[in-house]
């Protein structure tokens, strides 16, 4: 079944090559771009099976032996992680064909976006995939060009200017992961991961420290941590719905699965747990500030990306196996969430005509569905019982109490603190957004409102705009935002089977010897 390890890569990069090739021909780009995401689903559902029996599937790329060339590794977090990118990715481009054909460029849309995506997933794939640091940083190249194409679909100011502080971000930290890997290179002669490990431990501790402060910083940059998150809320709410559903769902979390494979594969007991822990306790109280603070959806919802983070930086900081456990479940619980929330999000946008909250109002009455596909996913991110938000907070917490620390106590708290706050900002939107009165610019918001108006004289009904007033959902946009709100749901019904698979991941990544013995059959050399 080793075949089947490369092609979550390889499908969508033949699929953005045949799209490039169909430009011109919109619905059979969207057919090819259907057929590929539904392939991938199916085949990382295969890998994460097998990897499950059968322990980390590896692949030689090209047939060259490693450590010379290049190796793709498909253990259980792995192939967790490429389960729920290709679901969320899959569901997403539904929604973006919906959005497309409502609006009216159906047979006109922009050609470039179908490869673009394709490129996109394919990088997400590789870096997940990935098992050497070299090979990581190409994965994250590929997400960097590809998803400066998607931020700036359109080419408006607004998105020209946060995607261009977007680009020099991640130009930034891809400096950094550079220079870091010809430090390692330098240091042990190898970049393999899994020949990383006995070389890296053989390194004195204070340039161990310096190798390993240089990959969490780039890869800090890339996952948003505070402070190096500042560049996230100003880039991400300017792009199109999908786009920043996407991003916000899955580009943050490929830097925070960076950090759980360098920390406990390469760096297991570092003396950066502290560190770890205080950065996750200040991402997370200094994020959902922000979010309270904020007057439009989008940067609420930015912020709150931001303040979940800390969340999973706490799970590795632990560095315990119910801590890493509880970790990668929320990873998963929050890429399927919070991309939910940033397409119900644009339907709010769809349908209110804003996203600001002083410019909505009644959507729960002029919207019930809508209501539904935001309450839900609303709930799941605050924590509340019995969703997976709530029992992934569980984990944290439990690992936090059961370390005793007063570090870990701090965290503790902070969870707490953060989640009512999270709940707070969510009720907030609730009580805006949905539950006052519409506000009288809104489309079609009755007769009742205008007639409300301080110069107490009868307005006239506005008139639905068939061209994109927003008022008719499209159909594929509302589906597919609840296929994600039942795929967050169905988090909750197999939480059992799901935290069995993250701790046996958890327990295999603290002891790293599956990992280089699957690589490696004879010992690394």
């Amino acid at each position: 079944m080793t075949w089947l390890v490369p092609l979550p890569v390889v499908m969508p990069l033949l699929g953005a090559a045949l799209t490039l090739l169909l430009v011109g021909r919109p619905r059979a780009q969207r057919w090819v771009s259907l057929t590929v995401l539904t392939a991938t689903v199916a085949v990382a559902a295969t890998l994460l099976i097998r990897s499950s029996v059968d322990g980390p599937l590896v692949v030689e790329v090209g047939g060259w032996v490693a450590p010379l060339g290049i190796v793709l590794v498909a253990d259980q977090l792995a192939a967790l992680m490429l389960v729920v990118s290709a679901a969320v990715t899959l569901c997403v481009l539904v929604y973006s064909i919906g959005q497309g054909t409502a609006d009216g460029n159906e047979e006109t849309p922009l050609s470039v976006y179908h490869p673009t995506y394709l490129v996109l997933t394919a990088g997400v794939c590789n870096a997940f995939l990935s098992g050497d640091l070299f090979n990581l940083y190409v994965g994250f190249e590929i997400l960097l060009v590809a998803s400066y194409v998607l931020l700036t679909l359109g080419s408006t100011e607004t998105r020209i200017r946060a995607g261009t502080t977007y680009v020099v971000v991640s130009l930034l930290s891809s400096l950094i992961f550079l220079v870091a890997i010809g430090l390692v290179y330098a240091a042990t002669g190898t970049l393999n991961l899994a020949q990383l490990v006995d070389r890296l431990d053989a390194l004195p501790d204070d340039l161990r420290l310096v190798l390993q402060g240089m990959l969490l910083l780039a890869f800090g940059i890339k996952a948003a941590v505070f402070p190096l998150s500042a560049w996230l809320p100003d880039s991400y709410p300017t792009a199109p719905a999908p786009v920043t559903a996407v991003f916000a769902g899955l580009l943050t979390k490929v830097g925070v699965y960076a950090i759980i494979r360098t920390e406990t594969l390469l760096f297991p007991g570092g003396r950066t747990a502290d560190l770890l822990l205080v950065v996750a306790a200040l991402t997370m109280v200094v994020g959902i500030l922000g979010a309270v603070a904020q007057s439009d959806v989008k940067r609420l919802l930015s912020f709150t990306l931001i303040s979940h983070i800390g969340y999973m930086l706490f799970g590795v900081g632990l560095s315990t196996s119910l801590g890493l456990s509880a970790a990668i479940f929320y990873v998963v619980h929050h890429i399927t969430i919070q991309t939910t929330l940033f397409l119900a999000a644009g339907l709010v946008e769809r349908r209110g005509g804003s996203t600001a909250l002083d410019r909505l109002g009644g959507l729960a009455r002029l919207s019930p569905l809508l209501a539904v596909l935001f309450f839900v996913p609303a709930l799941n991110l605050a924590g509340i019982p019995p969703f997976s938000g709530f029992l992934g907070k569980l984990g944290l917490v439990q690992a936090g109490v059961d370390d005793g620390g007063a570090l870990a106590w701090t965290l503790v708290v902070g969870g707490l603190l953060t989640s009512l706050l999270t709940l707070y900002a969510i009720a907030r939107v609730w009580n805006l957004a949905f539950w006052r009165a519409p506000h009288p610019d809104m489309p079609d918001a009755g007769d009742a409102v205008r007639a409300a108006r301080t110069d107490g004289a009868e307005q006239p009904r506005r008139a639905p705009d068939p061209e994109g007033s927003g008022v008719v959902l499209p159909r594929l946009m509302i589906g597919s935002t609840a296929a994600l709100v039942v795929l967050g749901l169905a988090l909750t019904a197999v939480a059992g089977p799901l935290f069995d698979i993250s701790t046996d991941a958890a327990d295999d990544l603290l002891r790293r010897t599956p990992y280089v013995e699957a690589v490696f059959p004879d010992g690394a050399p």
